[in-house]
């Protein structure tokens, strides 16, 4: 058996359209132009790209766009103070400060700055906790993504078993959640789960999020579960010529394809899909900031 390859790409593309669409009826039917802000502090190379790709996306579906630039050195009380004035334009309806900032910077203190309303990546207190007992709002990109990719491969999700590698905020624990509102059961396996690969092999799903190239093989992968492979790691590739690298997963995917019934490749799959929840979030930001209900085909 080979996998059916799950096409992040071209679910993403079709995601923005839909937005497009929320975002044309905003503004003809209430005179509401969704606006995105997104903040870098420094000059990393990878953090530029993206966020270079977050605002064409964001003018690309007809949003308002804003781009803010600090520099390395810039304090953490200018960040928070520009944070404070985000939160009061009322042009804007999402706040993203890009991640990782400065060591000198406290990273929690400027999300837990950020108003809950506006907080389009759901990384604060408040909106990890409205995810946790599932009052509206918005939910973790990334999470969001693989949710979505996984109710269009599955439908009901209702009484699979999950197995998420990784722990973390920004992927592992909002990704348990979203999982046991569709009713799976769920396990959270991480570095000191003994017998890790005994645990995978009893997944119907599998979310692979835990930054170690290629680290799930595909014995570990029960025979048609489903995997997501949130993980994108660079490696030397010296085929491509000296100093070359490239990219893959956490799953082995050669392997890996040969036993699952479906899976996402590196690049293409999880990785698109953020941009474009970011984007489908701040449509339900700005219904929610102007008391109106959000499009249920943006939302978890």
């Amino acid at each position: 058996m080979t996998a059916k390859i799950i096409d992040g790409k071209s679910f993403a593309e079709g995601l923005r359209s839909r937005v497009a669409g929320h975002v044309e009826r905003l503004k003809a039917e209430h005179g509401i132009t969704p606006g995105l802000a997104v903040v870098i502090v420094g000059h990393d190379p990878a953090s530029q790209v993206y966020v270079t790709n977050k605002a064409k996306q964001t003018a690309e579906v007809g949003m308002a766009s804003f781009k803010y630039e600090l520099p390395e050195d810039a304090s953490e009380a200018e960040l928070l103070e520009l944070v404070k004035r985000l939160n009061a334009d009322q042009a804007v309806h999402g706040i993203l400060v890009q991640l990782p900032v400065p060591k000198h910077i406290d990273a929690n203190k400027v999300i837990e700055a950020i108003d809950p309303a506006k907080d389009v990546d759901s990384f604060t207190p408040a909106n990890v906790g409205k995810v946790q007992i599932g009052l509206p709002g918005p939910v973790s990109c990334t999470p969001l993504g693989c949710l979505m990719l996984l109710r269009d491969e599955l439908g009901s999700l209702a009484g699979l078993n999950a197995v998420i590698i990784g722990r973390s905020n920004l992927v592992g624990k909002p990704m348990m959640q979203l999982l046991l509102r569709d009713n799976c059961t769920v396990t959270v396996a991480h570095s000191r789960t003994q017998n890790l690969a005994d645990v995978v092999r009893q997944a119907d799903i599998v979310v692979a999020a835990v930054g170690r190239p290629e680290m799930i093989k595909g014995d570990w992968i029960k025979p048609g579960a489903t995997v997501i492979d949130v993980g994108i790691n660079r490696v030397p590739a010296p085929e491509k010529g000296e100093g070359k690298t490239r990219l893959v997963g956490d799953v082995d995917f050669t392997s890996a394809k040969e036993v699952a019934a479906a899976i996402t490749p590196v690049p293409g799959g999880v990785g698109p899909m953020t941009i474009a929840c970011l984007l489908a979030n701040t449509v339900t930001t700005a219904s929610l900031i102007n008391n109106l209900v959000p499009p249920s085909d943006l939302t978890a």
